[in-house]
């Protein structure tokens, strides 16, 4: 299965969507979803990103994909980098809660995350 992810840079911070699905419940993660026949990626990760945040981006990028593999379903994730343009950030759809976090939140260690997100953002962060 083919997913993205649309990690938001807003200053020196990202957005980040809390999970509401029995796998990943509690846990917090980018934006995301699975691309839809006929989307292209980009497409798919801001139509991602408005359904479960309310918020617009401009995309400025994509990262390579990589392999998430849980409860025997192999994803492929594929990141999409995109800079805040407007919207205030409001959990919806598949996402239980919503904020905007800097890394010193994301290493402090009290956010559950996903093993991908620290290093992402780290990533997405240093190519402001």
């Amino acid at each position: 299965m083919v997913g993205v992810l649309a990690i938001v840079r807003r200053g020196e911070t990202v957005l980040l969507a809390q999970r509401t699905q029995a796998a990943t419940r509690g846990r917090w993660t980018f934006p995301g979803g699975h691309v839809e026949f006929g989307e292209t990626l980009v497409d798919a990760a801001m139509r991602e990103l408005f359904e479960e945040t309310g918020v617009g981006a401009e995309p400025v990028g994509v990262m390579p994909a990589f392999d998430y593999i849980r409860d025997n379903v192999h994803y492929v994730l594929v990141p999409v980098v995109a800079d805040w343009r407007e919207g205030e950030a409001l959990a919806s759809d598949d996402a239980g809660d919503v904020r905007w976090v800097t890394l010193g939140e994301l290493d402090s260690g009290k956010l559950p995350l996903l093993d991908h997100v620290a290093r992402l953002a780290r990533i997405a962060l240093a190519g402001a």
